[in-house]
């Protein structure tokens, strides 16, 4: 039993360690140690004093006796009118793209002001148990990999990778590499049964095939076989473009892959392989033709561009709350449905001229809201691949609409079950209905009041909710928010500067 507590102990020090960009080596000489006491430390093979653990909590600026006591919280004061100016961060998706895309490069990649998430924080720590280097390297998110000549899979931290989806995107750089090799399941968001399918059907012309048994996917690869013809996509799916670009990438002729996501994470990805020497004709349409390389060795730097889901984020937190706000750096070309839809429900809002994202390609602009009132809109609200609205957009639609005059209707075609955490939105007053599993009704105005809701085990309802306490009258509680803190950085503070009263707690 004590050990089970040091290993627990051990592992949020280690967590709260990378959280600060500290090696084991700077944190030892902080403590007047040596790397090997906190090497035993972060295994759970060290007794520790209170004193010690005080001492280590004051080098990491984390408590971690109360780290321990349990899941965040946050607790909401409303109702809420935010003021001021915010930057929207680098994509989550791209950073995690591009973080399985460093594998195809034996050289050194720096990314630029990397999405700081618990996502990012899982791949990196399956990236450095297969004995990737990787580095913070300022406060500004910049990271670098390091690869090592050969990948060691046996020492994959299996914990890390189930907490993951993020994984299955190893398939395509790896397949290069071995005959075989193991992979653990993938976890993340619990939105239905999201099948494999696609990705086996998408690498298969690569020689790859996969057996799933045991927790682990089982790859077996013939070097013999190569893409006879263009690759067509079953499904136009963001990770599954993404493996197939990636498996193409290391192969020294041309692949084409057809009905390819276009989307913003898959440009990225493509603008990144550009720099690694790769070519990539038809950078944001559904045919990609691809020529890749036997081997990739550079040392390359890229910046991944802003997340237009964050952008929505921000704007639905400022509809849903009235308030005048600039959104600074939005990627523009990937919200242009969505701010089409919302000026038909009559969201008024000025938006500077178009500048060029870090990237070099993605568009961007500021936008400023107005306090507005909305109307449902006639047509019922539901995603297409880019560029229509992004699936990860449509559950911002549900609080919109519940702060809209009249009736929307959202249909989620694609997830089994995700619309369903929408319901909770009425523990704060709303009115949404669940048709079926697809299709939720709203029906607006909503007078919010403040509620006790567990945070949904999906990102975007989690978000969703979060909104809606800022409007509520009075105290809300939003429990259990790891959920959140997978696909976002620090957003409950971010909100704070903008005039949010939200505050993260612990139980004792």
């Amino acid at each position: 039993m004590t050990q089970d507590y040091l290993a627990r102990i051990g592992n949020l020090i280690r967590d709260a360690r990378k959280h600060r960009g500290m090696t084991q080596q700077q944190l030892a000489e902080t403590l007047g140690t040596s790397q090997s006491a906190i090497n035993r430390i972060e295994k759970g093979h060290q007794n520790l004093s209170l004193e010690m653990l005080a001492r280590i909590g004051a080098a990491l600026d984390s408590e971690i006796v109360s780290v321990g006591a349990g899941p965040t919280h946050l607790r909401v004061t409303g109702p809420t009118t935010l003021a001021g100016k915010i930057d929207v961060k680098t994509s989550k998706n791209a950073g995690v793209a591009l973080l399985c895309a460093s594998l195809l490069n034996r050289g050194r990649t720096t990314l630029r002001k990397v999405a700081r998430i618990e996502e990012v924080n899982r791949l990196l720590e399956v990236l450095e148990s297969l004995g990737v280097q990787t580095r913070w390297l300022n406060s500004d998110n910049d990271l670098e990999i390091i690869p090592p000549e050969e990948l060691d899979l046996s020492a994959i931290d299996e914990a890390a990778a189930r907490r993951t989806r993020s994984v299955i995107m190893f398939l395509g750089p790896l397949l290069h590499r071995y005959d075989s090799f193991d992979l653990p399941y993938a976890g993340g968001c619990q939105l239905g049964t999201r099948t494999v399918e696609p990705h086996m059907s998408a690498l298969r012309p690569f020689g790859l095939e996969i057996k799933a048994n045991e927790g682990a996917y089982h790859a077996q690869v013939n070097h013999a076989v190569e893409p006879t013809r263009p690759i067509v996509l079953t499904e136009r799916g963001d990770t599954v473009t993404e493996n197939a670009l990636m498996a193409a990438a290391l192969r020294p002729s041309t692949t084409v892959i057809r009905n390819a996501s276009s989307n913003y994470m898959v440009q990225d990805l493509c603008f990144y392989l550009q720099k690694l020497g790769v070519e990539v004709e038809g950078v944001g349409t559904t045919t990609l033709k691809v020529t890749g390389l036997a081997r990739i060795d550079v040392d390359v730097d890229y910046s991944p561009s802003e997340d237009p889901i964050e952008a929505m984020s921000l704007l639905a937190a400022a509809i849903v709350t009235k308030s005048e706000i600039t959104i600074q750096r939005v990627p523009i070309e990937f919200l242009e449905i969505e701010l089409s839809l919302l000026e038909e429900m009559g969201l008024q809002y000025s938006r500077t001229e178009e500048y060029v994202a870090n990237n070099g390609h993605t568009r961007l602009v500021d936008i400023t809201t107005r306090a507005s009132e909305l109307r449902a809109p006639l047509d019922k609200i539901h995603p297409m691949p880019f560029p229509g609205l992004n699936i990860d957009n449509l559950p911002f639609f549900a609080v919109i609409g519940a702060v809209a005059e009249g009736q929307t209707l959202l249909h989620d075609w694609v997830y089994e079950n995700r619309a369903i955490y929408l319901l909770e939105l009425n523990k704060l007053g709303a009115d949404v209905k669940l048709l079926d599993p697809h299709r939720v009704m709203i029906e607006g105005p909503t007078r919010w009041s403040g509620a006790e809701i567990v945070c949904p085990p999906a990102l975007r309802p989690a978000v969703v909710i979060l909104l809606a306490m800022l409007a509520s009258k009075g105290t809300s509680v939003l429990r259990s928010t790891y959920v959140i803190h997978r696909g976002y950085e620090d957003l409950a503070e971010r909100l704070n500067t903008l005039g949010a009263n939200i505050e993260t707690f612990r139980d004792i």
